[in-house]
């Protein structure tokens, strides 16, 4: 017997063999559980995902003679013609090769007749966006109003080409990409059914490879069997895929998480000598830093498709400001890579790019765990000293204690970035030595973070001389922020501008003689920097 490739051989024969459809497979059960089933069905999806394999068991469902929990029974005499391809009640086209009104009219001569073996006469048209907009309106009135026996099943991988009268007529399902560990699981089992070795990276790599298809990743699957001679193993996937295995990639990102550049174009250069695609290498970087960043905003989060070891060890040793900056670079490489002089190249830029926009001095707190761990050590005893209160202390202490000062002694700690933005957004309501209470204003939650809020707090602490306790809340307040003191300082200055100009008598000479007038939006208040 001629051999069977994985994807028509496993190919589901009901709703239970489907593979992460539920939301379509459970619609289309208590349809046919309760006999509420639609004239005309629209199944829309990428290629691979299941839209025809979908539409082919609903044909079946609704013409089995004995049903078995909305699942046909696949033994009686109706299922064994579907399986056989004898059903000749299910009149399938590939709307692609038939795109002529004529060819339409001719397959929709016959929906008048009563249907030979079953209850239904099913038409599956495959790829209907194909259809001539001639086509589509002589489709269009049997579509409409169709003989009790005749149910059209649609299927499209491009929807938005369907004219709206036609998708108005029809119940559509919108069939979901596959995650890749609902490929990597489908393969495993077949495998295992099938009597062949594999290992899991090998199945994780394909299943990444797949890109949400099923039937494209049990054609790669096919295909990694005949290139293994029968065993399915991690170096051989990734020399069939042309990839680079997980660990030189890991070592990339400890290289650039410890800011060693001689080290991070060494690791390069090792890679370069296997002629890889540096496209891939650069997503699987990106991979795993998505991954880091998922980490340090959700410690117990854990993904099994990428080794939790290196995540764990990125999430300690970079900041989250740094994750996300080397991820958006990345991005940004990703699209830029193919203008590059060569790949190579290319992604060594990208590369040195993430360490060159590093913020200043964050490399340090990120060097190395060890360092991290006597950082907290001294912090921990540093907490447990009691603050030294020096006499200009206590004139600040005094000249500051006012909420009307709260401007002043922003500017005095000397602040910066969002937690800069985040003091000059708030109105001191009170402070003492042991709490400081600040008042929001509504509009500005997006500025409260644990990270500015710490920094502010340690330059009041500073500021103040004492163990001094944060505390911030959002709502209304009579007084002005400092950032809206700035605002109506700024106002007030461009209004005295413009009040200059217009009073100056050189100005008032032009207008009485030549009729001239001042252009709304010219006048700009010079600052002192430029006097």
């Amino acid at each position: 017997m001629a051999y069977q490739v994985l994807a028509r051989k496993w190919r589901p024969q009901n709703f239970t063999q489907l593979v992460g459809q539920e939301h379509v497979s459970q619609s289309l059960n208590n349809a046919l559980l309760h006999d509420r089933l639609h004239h005309a069905y629209l199944f829309t999806g990428t290629r691979g995902v299941g839209k025809t394999t979908v539409a082919r068991i609903f044909a079946k469902a609704i013409n089995c003679e004995n049903l078995v929990e909305s699942n046909p029974c696949g033994v009686c005499d109706i299922c064994q013609a579907f399986d056989e391809g004898r059903f000749l009640d299910l009149i399938e086209v590939d709307a692609a090769s038939r795109t002529k009104v004529e060819d339409t009219r001719d397959l929709l001569d016959n929906a008048q007749y009563a249907p030979n073996q079953g209850k239904y006469k099913v038409y599956l048209i495959d790829e209907v966006h194909m259809l001539s907009g001639h086509s589509f309106n002589a489709l269009l009135k049997t579509l409409e109003e169709p003989p009790p026996h005749v149910k059209f099943l649609l299927a499209t991988t491009d929807p938005q080409k369907i004219p709206v009268t036609v998708l108005s007529r029809c119940l559509q399902f919108n069939l979901k990409r596959l995650l890749p560990e609902q490929i990597d699981m489908q393969m495993a089992y077949i495998l295992g059914q099938e009597g062949l070795k594999y290992e899991e990276g090998a199945l994780k790599l394909l299943a990444r490879a797949a890109d949400g298809s099923l039937r494209d990743g049990l054609s790669l699957l096919d295909q990694a069997i005949a290139f293994g001679n029968g065993e399915v193993g991690l170096d051989i996937v990734a020399d069939m895929l042309g990839t680079v295995a997980q660990q030189p990639v890991d070592e990339i990102l400890v290289a650039l998480a410890n800011n060693d550049a001689a080290e991070l174009l060494q690791k390069i250069s090792v890679i370069a000598d296997l002629t890889p695609d540096f496209s891939e290498i650069l997503q699987q970087i990106l991979r795993v830093l998505h991954r880091t960043a998922l980490q340090q905003a959700v410690p117990s989060f854990n993904d099994k498709q990428i080794d939790s070891g290196v995540v764990n060890q990125l999430a300690k040793r970079l900041l989250a400001e740094d994750v996300q900056l080397f991820y958006q670079i990345g991005l940004v490489g990703q699209r830029d890579l193919e203008l590059a002089p060569d790949p190579r190249g290319g992604f060594e830029m990208v590369m040195l790019r993430m360490l060159t926009f590093k913020p200043e001095g964050l490399g340090k707190k990120s060097s190395l765990l060890p360092a991290i761990e006597n950082t907290a050590k001294v912090l921990a005893v540093e907490k447990a000293v009691e603050p030294v209160v020096t006499a200009d202390y206590q004139v600040k202490k005094t000249a500051y204690s006012s909420g009307s000062e709260w401007a002043e002694m922003v500017v005095a700690m000397k602040v910066g970035g969002m937690t800069r933005e985040l003091a000059n957004n708030c109105v001191m309501e009170s402070i003492d030595d042991s709490a400081c209470y600040l008042v929001l204003t509504p509009g500005h939650s997006q500025l409260v973070s644990s990270r500015a809020q710490d920094k502010l707090q340690q330059a009041l602490q500073q500021h103040r001389g004492s163990a001094i306790k944060l505390h911030i809340k959002a709502e209304e307040t009579a007084s002005a922020t400092p950032a809206q003191q700035i605002v109506q300082k700024r106002e007030n200055k461009q209004q005295s501008a413009v009040d200059s100009i217009n009073a100056d008598e050189g100005v008032q000479a032009l207008k009485d003689s030549f009729g001239a007038r001042v252009m709304p939006g010219t006048i700009e208040s010079l600052s002192e920097n430029k006097k």
